[in-house]
């Protein structure tokens, strides 16, 4: 028998002996992943109770501090948000609704300069944006050719009988913009490979930088509460999930 059959073969059996334990001690409450105790009537035939779904947390507000830090770790934004209101609870000894209050003066404080830190990422998207759009009627719109061409290049252009059509326009207007195109393209690819090869290696240089920077900003405007817990959770939003 091969090594696949063999294989197939312990798997069918393993599988079957675990139904057959399932069966003989009746498990219906799935394996808990945190140490919160699941109630014993929560399921029934391997299926959730009407009572259990009516419990299912509907917010972030309501789930538990494990689930909490769970969903934190995986830097989702309301789940860091929720760590640390709940870490103003505890050094404050206040209450939900007034520790919201505290948080919105850290988010506050927080957007402090936030157009300084996110200029570079907006001059990039305005432009990339504006070079795609612009490199249309430079190739393609006679009049803006002209220009270019009599600005920047001087060179012959064909007569008017050869430019009527848009590609033939383009014709014209290659001998010089491939030029410009290929090198702007080679550039940008390069950019794209050295940047993959920044993510396998874990480095975002501007970004860790200025996460570094917003960090030791509010650690110092606000220190009474967990440096480990505000300023690394709160600053890895994304600036347009900021609140």
């Amino acid at each position: 028998m091969s090594l696949l059959h063999t294989s197939r073969a312990l798997l069918s059996k393993t599988s079957s002996i675990a139904r057959k334990a399932a069966t003989k001690h009746n498990f219906n409450v799935p394996r808990s992943f945190t140490n919160v105790p699941t109630p014993p009537d929560s399921f029934k035939d391997g299926k959730p109770t009407l009572q259990y779904a009516r419990a299912l947390p509907k917010t972030f507000a309501s789930m538990t501090n494990e689930q909490i830090l769970q969903f934190a770790e995986m830097q989702i934004p309301e789940a860091c948000r929720e760590c640390i209101v709940r870490d103003i609870m505890a050094v404050d000894q206040i209450e939900y609704d007034d520790a919201m209050k505290i948080f919105k003066k850290i988010a506050e404080t927080n957007r402090r300069g936030m157009q300084i830190y996110a200029l570079p990422f907006y001059t990039g998207f305005g432009a990339a944006f504006t070079g795609g759009i612009l490199s249309v009627p430079l190739v393609f719109e006679l009049s803006t050719v002209n220009w270019f061409n009599d600005k920047f290049v001087t060179a012959e252009m064909p007569p008017l009988e050869d430019l009527e059509r848009m590609l033939e326009v383009g014709s014209a207007s290659w001998s010089w913009m491939e030029p410009i195109l290929g090198q702007i393209s080679f550039f940008l690819l390069c950019m794209q490979f050295a940047r993959s090869q920044l993510q396998n290696l874990g480095v975002r240089p501007y970004f860790n930088w200025q996460l570094n920077m917003r960090a030791a900003y509010l650690v110092s405007q606000f220190p009474q509460y967990d440096a480990e817990v505000s300023p690394s959770l709160y600053c890895s939003y994304h600036f347009a999930l900021l609140i």
